[in-house]
């Protein structure tokens, strides 16, 4: 399970790239490269980690779903998620 500090900065930086999102696009086009530079470094939607929505588990996550695969496993055995059904696990 993620710290809880870990989970903030992401969504610290997730609010950062949505302010910044119409300013980059803008000196994108413009071909503005100092003006790029110039933003803050989390401005950029490169920085973003998924984690999942539940346990903030960095590794194996499912976008489609939103969580990571083990949560999407116990969640789908114990018959939770819709239209998934357990096959040979």
């Amino acid at each position: 399970m993620a710290k809880e500090g870990i989970k903030a900065r992401d969504k610290k930086r997730l609010k950062t790239v949505e302010r910044y999102a119409a300013k980059r696009k803008a000196l994108k086009e413009a071909g503005d490269v100092l003006g790029l530079q110039k933003l803050p470094r989390n401005a950029s939607p490169v920085r973003i980690h998924n984690r999942c929505s539940i346990s903030g588990r960095p590794r194996g996550f499912m976008r489609q779903f939103g969580i990571s695969r083990v949560l999407f496993r116990k969640m789908a055995s114990n018959g939770l998620i819709p239209g998934v059904t357990k096959a040979s696990w």
